[in-house]
């Protein structure tokens, strides 16, 4: 797995996404935003990080377009 600048990536430990903004040979410079809208930036070892999928992350729309993953009520009409 390649981290680019742009990609949005999450620490293997677990946290917050983080946007990586450069990368240097073993490093990756992320920024997020804090708690109380504070901007962080850190160089942070690239072998920490994974890259995440935020439509993953909020929840995918399941097959009827909404994220509960069970049928309305017109669909079970529909259905019957």
């Amino acid at each position: 797995m390649t981290i680019t600048p742009g990609d949005i990536v999450t620490l293997k430990s677990g946290g917050q996404a983080l946007t990586v903004t450069a990368i240097s040979d073993d490093e990756a410079t992320c920024i997020w935003l804090g708690e109380e809208g504070d901007l962080f930036r850190e160089a942070i070892p690239v072998v920490a990080l994974q890259a995440i999928d935020l439509e993953e992350e909020e929840g995918e729309d399941d097959e009827d377009g909404d994220e509960d993953g069970e049928k309305d009520e017109e669909e079970e009409e529909a259905a019957a």
